[in-house]
């Protein structure tokens, strides 16, 4: 596997991961080309970072996968623009670091292989557990279903029809309120 660095270069890197995205596990002379009729600044400069890592390991860019292809922000230049009244507005030109991994197909298979029998032993250990478990849980599931007739009582709860409750006060009984007082 090899690798190339290109660094503090003027480009945005949110607009260049756009790019190094679509390039991730694509053969490598198959990136450069598609890459080169892209139009976009990212697109040609992270097409010169793949050309450069394949050459760093002497590879023959059709036997390549790019493994990776890493967008890293670099320093921000500040720059100022004047304004009206004597204001001033900042600038923000940010800068960008490209990591490209270049390796060949049979390093990835192997790299694979070795991940998958690493795991074995824990997936058995994970299994073991998990029958040992599975003796403890009907007695919890004996617990969730006595609670379970406690939950359905709580949104059982009726809400009173609107009928039954009292209406508000209306002018009307205040008036009859004025009359009675006025005629004592």
């Amino acid at each position: 596997m090899s690798r190339a660095l290109l660094r503090y270069i003027r480009l945005s890197p949110t607009k260049a991961r756009l790019i190094a995205r679509e390039v991730q596990g694509m053969n490598a002379e198959l990136a450069i080309a598609s890459l080169e009729f892209t139009p976009n600044k990212a697109a040609k400069l992270i097409s010169k970072v793949i050309a450069s890592a394949v050459a760093n390991g002497g590879y023959d860019a059709q036997d390549v996968i790019v493994t990776s292809c890493r967008v890293d922000a670099g320093p921000v230049l500040r720059r100022f623009m004047p304004r009206a009244k004597g204001r001033a507005t900042p600038i923000r030109k940010p800068t960008a670091h490209i990591l490209v991994e270049v390796g060949t197909q049979k390093s990835q298979a192997k790299q694979v292989e070795s991940k998958s029998k690493d795991s074995k032993p824990k997936d058995s250990k994970k299994i073991e557990t998990k029958e040992a478990s599975a003796t403890k849980k009907p007695a919890t599931k004996a617990k969730v279903v006595e609670k379970a007739p406690k939950a359905d009582k709580v949104e059982s709860k009726e809400v009173k029809p609107k009928s039954t409750l009292k209406a508000p006060a209306t002018k009307k009984t205040t008036a009859k309120k004025k009359t009675e007082g006025e005629e004592q």
